[in-house]
């Protein structure tokens, strides 16, 4: 799959709809990929949201608009997606410190926001040149025991993940010896969507066990089912593994001719070899292919 072309798909969308309420699913559904998925592969390669953008150009529209017709200014407001011409003003007045009437008066050109050039050597070059290459395995299917929680991930504009995913942790390395039947003391981070055409995620903290019979009070059961992964190695501090995950969607993704199957994403945590702490911790992203 290109998904260099996909994301351009997607920008191209966006452009041929600033006058109207476009939607993150919408655009998504028009490159053929799920919200999460999209949002995840444009904010990799262009270092910024799909809402953020999409918002960006809307108002470079309105700009324009406001510069080269006669449109009211409710109108162009509305078209640029804000519920009334004050708010559309507040917000103009806040990014540009001065009034949409007073700009259009003033018919200064020099306040528009850039369209960026993102064409697929412009998407490569923002990247860096990683020549890192995963494992690629066959994981068997696995019963996996833990807890679970819902949150947004970096790429949304609702990125929770501080509050939610250390915590959810917290309390499952707390409780981890109530769970019954492991076969080994690796842990998992599942990451998983809970719709298409949203980019609210779940994520599993859990161990496998060889029969869930007796799941703990308050934890879940859940089924990886047997396919092809591609592991990659994070080493180092948590907070970069972001980075890690960027360099999978966008560089490796990218070039490799694989596809993401849209199951469940691992984070592989193994006793021996992680250590939060430390500068040689490691850990592992993997991401199901085909």
């Amino acid at each position: 799959m290109n998904y260099l072309k996909r994301v351009q798909m997607g920008i191209d969308y966006i452009e041929d709809n600033l006058d109207f309420d476009v939607s993150l699913a919408e655009v998504a559904q028009a490159t053929g990929l799920s919200q999460w998925h999209f949002q995840r592969i444009f904010k990799a390669l262009t270092h910024e949201t799909l809402k953020t953008y999409i918002r960006s150009r809307r108002m470079a529209n309105a700009l324009d608009k406001l510069l080269s017709t006669n449109f009211r200014i409710l109108d162009i407001a509305i078209s640029a997606g804000f519920e009334s011409q004050e708010s559309f003003t507040r917000a103009f007045q806040k990014t540009f410190g001065i009034s949409p009437s007073a700009y259009r008066k003033l018919g200064n050109k020099s306040l528009f926001l850039k369209k960026a050039e993102f064409n697929a050597d412009y998407l490569k070059h923002i990247n860096q040149n990683i020549s890192l290459e995963p494992e690629i395995y066959t994981q068997p299917s696995m019963q996996l025991v833990g807890l679970r929680t819902q949150f947004y991930s970096v790429d949304s504009e609702k990125n929770n993940i501080a509050d939610k995913l250390p915590a959810l942790w917290a309390e499952f390395l707390e409780r981890i010896g109530e769970i019954k039947h492991t076969t080994s003391s690796t842990c998992y981070g599942v990451v998983k969507q809970t719709d298409k055409n949203s980019d609210l995620l779940e994520y599993y903290a859990v161990i496998q066990v060889s029969d869930i019979s007796s799941i703990p009070s308050g934890m879940e059961s859940i089924k990886i089912e047997s396919s092809i992964y591609a592991k990659f190695t994070h080493q180092g501090d948590m907070k970069n593994l972001n980075d890690t995950i960027n360099y999978i969607y966008s560089s490796w993704l990218l070039k490799s001719g694989q596809q993401h199957t849209s199951a469940p994403d691992l984070e592989v945590y193994k006793p021996d070899e992680y250590e939060p702490c430390s500068a040689s911790s490691k850990m592992y992203y993997a991401i199901p292919i085909k």
